[in-house]
C-alpha cells in the first residue's frame, strides 16, 4: 500500500516491456488465492487456492471468482497470467502497482484497474492500494496488493443468496467496483470531519501547527484526487460502450456507480476549495493579528513622540533657559506632557483607532 505521489521506477528503467518487475512496496508474506463458484442454487468458496486448483474450478459451470492477495511475487502472477491466457502487458501492469484507473479491451476479457483507498485515523493519512481487475465471461480475477478489502459486503450477498447469484459475471464486476466507490464516500465522511474540526480550531485559535495540518489535509486531498479522478473515465466507458462482456441490464447499473463517482470528484473538490480558503483564512487572521501589534506599537510611539520632544528640549541643560530656574517649572513640563499625552489618546478613541 503506496503513500508516494511517484513511485520509484529504477529498477524497471531500460526493461523490455512486458518485463515482470514488482514496483511498489514489498510485503512480508506470501501471495495467497480465494475463490468463490456459484450459481442460482449452489455456492462454492474455498480459501488458500493453487493455481493448480484454480485451473480445475475453472472448468466448474457457473461465475468463478478468484481473488488475489499480494501482487509482489512475479512467478506467482506469471503462472495465472498463463493461467487466464493474460497478455504479458497485462501482467506487467498488475505488477507496476502505480497504475492510474484504466479500463483496456482484450481478446476475451477486459483489464480492468482501479483504486482501493484507506483512511488511518491514527495518524491522518490516506493509503491507495491498486486493485486490478480480469473480467471474463464466466469469471472475475481481482488482484490486490495487502490482505484486507472493502469486498466484505459483495461475499455476504453471494452466501446470502440474492440478486448477485441470479446475474452474471459481469454484475459481479460491477459489486466489486460498486463497493471500491461507496467506501470513497465513508473516507470522505472521516475527512470531512477532521477537516470541520480544523475549520472551528482556525475560527478561534489558530495555532502554527494548524498551518501543517492544512498544508497536510491538502496533500491527502491531492493523493484522493489524483485516484479517483481517472475512475470518471473508466465507469463512463463500462456505462457507454458497447463492450461484449457487459448486458444491458449490467450497463444501467454502471451508470449508477458512474454517478456516484461524479458525486466523489464534486465532494473532493469542494473539499479542496474549502482547504484553499482555510489557507487564505489562516494567512488573513495571521496577518490582522500583526497589524493589530503593529497598531498599539504605532500608537504608543505617537504617544510618547510629543513626550520624547518636551524631554528632549528641557533636557538640553543650557544655562540661560528660563524654565531651568522656575520653581514650578518640573511640575509643569510632567503636566504638559500628561496633558499632550492624555489629549492623543482621547483623539484616537474618538476616530475608533482605540
Amino acid at each position: 500500500m503506496s503513500r508516494r505521489l511517484v513511485v520509484k521506477r529504477g529498477k524497471k528503467l531500460g526493461a523490455a516491456p512486458g518485463t515482470l518487475v514488482h514496483i511498489g512496496d514489498h510485503a512480508g508474506f506470501e501471495s495467497s488465492i480465494s475463490a468463490m463458484v456459484y450459481d442460482e442454487e449452489h455456492l462454492q468458496s474455498q480459501a488458500d487456492v493453487t493455481p493448480d486448483e484454480c485451473r480445475s474450478l475453472l472448468g466448474l459451470p457457473g461465475v468463478k471468482w478468484l481473488d488475489m492477495d499480494g501482487v509482489h511475487q512475479p512467478e506467482t502472477v506469471r503462472e495465472m497470467g498463463e493461467l487466464f491466457g493474460l497478455h504479458p502487458l497485462v501482467l506487467e501492469d498488475i505488477l507496476n502497482t502505480d497504475q492510474r484507473p484504466k479500463i483496456e479491451a482484450y481478446d476475451g476479457y477486459l483489464y480492468i484497474v482501479l483504486r482501493m483507498l484507506r483512511f488511518d485515523e491514527n495518524h491522518q493519512q490516506i493509503y491507495s492500494e491498486q486493485v486490478s481487475m480480469v473480467l471474463g465471461k464466466d469469471y472475475v480475477f481481482s488482484l490486490q496488493e495487502l490482505p484486507g478489502d472493502v469486498f466484505d459486503g459483495v461475499r455476504r450477498r453471494l452466501r446470502g443468496g440474492r440478486r448477485i447469484r441470479f446475474m452474471q459475471a459481469d454484475y459481479l464486476a460491477y459489486a466489486i467496483l460498486d463497493a471500491v466507490v461507496d467506501h470513497y464516500f465513508e473516507l470522505l465522511e472521516k475527512l470531512g470531519d477532521e477537516i470541520e474540526a480544523l475549520e472551528d480550531e482556525l475560527m478561534v485559535k489558530p495555532e502554527p501547527g494548524t498551518l501543517q495540518r492544512i498544508h497536510h489535509f491538502k496533500r491527502e486531498m491531492l493523493m484522493l484526487r489524483k485516484a479517483v479522478w481517472p475512475l470518471r473515465e473508466v465507469l463512463g466507458q463500462l456505462s457507454r460502450d458497447g463492450h461484449a462482456l457487459i448486458s444491458d441490464e449490467t450497463r444501467l447499473f454502471m451508470r449508477d456507480v458512474y454517478d456516484h463517482s461524479i458525486h466523489v470528484i464534486d465532494t473532493i473538490d469542494t473539499i479542496r476549495e474549502l482547504l484553499v480558503s482555510m489557507l487564505d483564512l489562516y494567512l488573513s487572521s495571521i496577518n490582522n493579528r500583526m497589524n493589530a501589534v503593529m497598531k498599539v506599537l504605532t500608537i504608543i510611539a505617537t504617544v510618547f513622540m510629543p513626550l520624547t520632544f518636551i524631554a528632549g528640549v528641557y533636557g538640553m541643560n543650557f544655562e540661560y533657559m528660563p524654565e531651568l530656574t522656575w520653581r514650578w517649572g518640573y511640575p509643569a513640563a510632567l503636566a504638559i506632557m500628561i496633558l499632550v499625552a492624555g489629549g492623543l489618546l482621547l483623539l484616537f478613541r474618538r476616530r475608533g483607532w482605540l
